[in-house]
């Protein structure tokens, strides 16, 4: 992964904040609100090296505590102990199959709330906590689950479009010449 591509991901990490921040439909409708990060995090993991995981947590869990009620910097530690595991095990997940990309979009959407909480916890700012909370973690690890596939989607498309392809070589040698007939 190139540079240009960890900036296409830092871009993206910073409309999903927007989005999830702005956007109030499903929040309205499911009483939950959403989280995109642990989805393109899934994305950075299986693609990117520990620097572009690294940049993803930091940049990404400080613009999504900006925007929270979250103590800044909350976010940053789940959002990178996920893509720290999920890099760290990349050689063995197939990556390239949606049914997986499904899978650790739900495993990742779960955890970083999960992680997050403990941190919260044991900060000097305690989350309001009911069974309504319980329920905005389902719908959040769901939607998250929904979405990872679509990062991968969607930065599929942007490699194709922006990143050239190299040719692949044949047993043809074009500057051999093949003579014919006798001699």
């Amino acid at each position: 992964m190139n540079w240009f591509h960890t900036l296409l991901l830092l871009v993206a990490a910073f409309i999903a904040v927007f989005v999830s921040a702005t956007f109030n439909g499903l929040r309205w409708v499911a009483w939950a609100q959403v989280d995109l990060l642990p989805g393109l995090m899934v994305y950075a993991a299986l693609n990117g090296g520990l620097v572009t995981v690294t940049l993803l947590a930091v940049a990404g869990g400080v613009l999504f505590d900006s925007v929270s009620a979250n103590p800044l910097g909350a976010s940053v530690l789940p959002l990178f102990a996920v893509g720290w595991v999920l890099q760290r095990y990349r050689r063995l997940i197939l990556r390239t199959e949606v049914v997986a990309q499904w899978a650790l979009g739900l495993a990742a959407s779960a955890a970083v709330p999960v992680l997050t909480l403990v941190i919260l916890l044991n900060s000097q700012s305690p989350p309001l906590l009911g069974w309504l909370s319980l329920w905005q973690w389902v719908v959040k690890a769901l939607v998250g689950a929904a979405l990872t596939p679509v990062w991968f989607w969607l930065f599929g498309r942007l490699d194709r479009a922006l990143n050239y392809r190299p040719q692949t070589s044949t047993s043809f040698r074009p500057d051999r010449e093949i003579k014919r007939g006798r001699q």
